[in-house]
């Protein structure tokens, strides 16, 4: 492996887009992002792919105050779909609206997700690489209060509200990663699993046949960083999904989540099941973003076996 080779982060929701951008920082456009796309929907005529975009907003810095959606953005659309009584349960802003209407045009034109996220990312500006985990539609469920929830409307219309009775990764087997994802696994000089969700973020991801089993047979040495601060969730529904799982709502439930599959866990709390690197896991700032970033890339090039990959450089 060289230098040039690229750093892999798995990212869904918040926390891992922040994550992302802190090692964009460190690692610039070597940096490839392998986004969740469980939580994607189809809706006012359009292909809503949160978090890959949710990711693209926090590279490009033109993520809005709010934490979700683009800076700025206007909400004419939805205002003028609730005048004509529309149930508009899920809020999305008119360029947000625009991104979704052309991801769909450009799926009904026999085009991949992947292709149709790099026009996006190529639009904001952002040279690192921002890859569905697979051009095939997975559709995460939750089974909370006695029914099955699409993940938006159990994150909006639940408000991610527990107990978590079930998760489901429907249409997950059918599933392939693309290439794309593939080669960036096979060529990383390491892989960094972002603090986001094991069960509802990551799972997704992992539920694709075969990328788990490429990140396991990469030569490149995986860590987690742990979703928890001071052993709380930040937000979301961490906890009653890892409750569900049957993982303690701590570093060594996060370890178990990801049995098998990581070298290494960076988190604030010790644990014993993995080798650890406790430090402060905030993201709250740019230079937190950063400093976390380069500490846990140092910290998966320097685990045991790491030996053999060839340390980038910073940016």
């Amino acid at each position: 492996m060289s230098a040039a080779d690229p750093v892999v982060v798995l990212a869904g929701g918040t926390g891992g887009a922040k994550l992302a951008r802190g090692m964009l920082d460190v690692v610039g456009d070597r940096l490839i992002v392998v986004a969740n796309t469980g939580d994607d929907v189809e809706i006012y005529g359009g292909h809503v792919s949160p978090d890959p975009d949710l990711v693209t907003f926090w590279l490009a810095d033109r993520i809005d105050e709010r934490g979700w959606g683009l800076d700025g953005d206007t909400f004419a659309a939805m205002d003028g779909l609730r005048e004509l009584g529309v149930d508009v349960w899920f809020n999305l802003g008119d360029r947000d609206l625009a991104f979704a209407l052309e991801r769909a045009r450009m799926l009904a034109a026999g085009e991949r997700l992947t292709d149709a996220q790099a026009a996006i990312a190529r639009g904001f500006g952002v040279g690192a690489r921002v890859l569905p985990m697979s051009d095939r539609p997975v559709r995460t469920r939750v089974l909370a209060g006695g029914r099955w929830w699409p993940l938006q409307e159990f994150m909006i219309r639940r408000s991610g509200q527990g107990p978590v009775d079930g998760v489901e990764f429907r249409h997950a087997r059918a599933a392939v990663p693309t290439a794309e994802v593939l080669d960036a696994i096979s060529r990383a000089c390491a892989i960094v699993i972002g603090p986001s969700n094991p069960v509802i973020s990551i799972g997704p991801i992992l539920a694709v046949p075969g990328l788990a089993a490429a990140i396991s047979a990469s030569r490149a040495p995986t860590v987690a960083v742990s979703p928890l601060v001071g052993g709380q969730v930040l937000k979301g529904p961490t906890a009653a999904c890892l409750q569900w799982a049957g993982h303690a709502l701590d570093s060594s439930g996060i370890a178990a989540a990801y049995t098998g599959l990581i070298d290494g866990l960076v988190a604030d709390e010790p644990t014993t099941a993995v080798p650890t690197l406790e430090t402060d896991v905030r993201l709250d700032t740019p230079e937190r973003r950063r400093w976390v970033a380069q500490r846990t890339l140092d910290f998966a090039l320097e685990l045991p076996g790491a030996a053999a990959v060839a340390r980038p450089t910073s940016v």
